[in-house]
């Protein structure tokens, strides 16, 4: 049996680790710690490989007692390329109970209930030398739902932040078609902005800075701020249509 992360895989560096995306807070229960930690992986491979480098590495100098993991991994058909649309894929899940008997299946549960794909989750036990009985399997489920939870606002931001830098850009290159149509651009300039709600669209004279914004995981904040761009894009289009009206007339 593999005794190290470099005997399991095979690597010449073992004590490069996967990025954590999120840790639960700690259940404590008549002396065991449960606590659950999420990654990312494309596939079955890297899930194990993620599992075996949070056994070996992450958690050498204080072995967990049980490292119980699922994943759930969204990988292509074989013979496919990806470009013949979703039907070019399928979901492929797996779950290890390492001694703990079926409740690797609850961790997947609990994944596939929050709709979580592409990551593993590992729910770490330190067992403090009293049995638990079935309650245990309620503490496995709930440190998964945390950091499924975490995982799932994670990729949400992340989708927003990408829909704002597109907005972004676009707001940016209809302002300067409309600011090329125009003898004032100082006036035009005044007379956009002010048709804008203040509180939630920003002067971009630069591209801005989403890293306060991502951290939060303030996900109503974003929407604002995506309902605050799509308006000023549709001011600025109706004013270039009327500026184009007016040179045509």
């Amino acid at each position: 049996m593999a005794t190290t992360l470099d005997a399991y895989l095979g690597l010449s560096q073992p004590n490069c680790t996967p990025e954590c995306i999120a840790t639960s807070q700690e259940i404590r229960d008549r002396g065991s710690t449960f606590v659950a930690s999420i990654y990312a992986a494309s596939n079955d491979k890297e899930a194990r490989a993620v599992v075996a480098c949070v056994r070996n590495v992450v958690h050498a100098s204080k072995p967990a007692t049980h490292e119980v993991s699922a994943w759930r991994c969204m990988v292509l058909k074989e013979g496919k390329t990806g470009l013949g649309g979703p039907d070019d894929f399928e979901l492929k899940t797996g779950s290890e109970d390492d001694r703990e008997q079926h409740a690797g299946g609850k961790v997947l549960k609990v994944m596939q209930e929050e709709g979580v794909i592409d990551a593993v989750v590992i729910v770490s036990r330190w067992y403090g030398g009293v049995m638990l009985g079935p309650v245990r399997f309620a503490h496995f489920e709930t440190c998964a739902r945390d950091v499924c939870r975490v995982f799932r606002l994670k990729d949400d931001m992340a989708t927003s932040i990408a829909r704002l830098s597109s907005l972004d850009d676009t707001l940016t290159s209809l302002r300067a078609e409309l600011a090329s149509l125009t003898k004032d651009k100082q006036s035009m300039h005044e007379q956009s902005e002010s048709t804008l709600a203040p509180q939630d669209e920003p002067k971009l004279k630069k591209a801005p800075d989403y890293i306060t914004l991502k951290e939060s995981l303030d996900i109503n904040k974003a929407k604002r701020l995506i309902a605050a761009r799509e308006n000023a894009i549709r001011v600025v289009k109706n004013a270039l249509r009327k500026k184009r009206d007016t040179a045509v007339g």
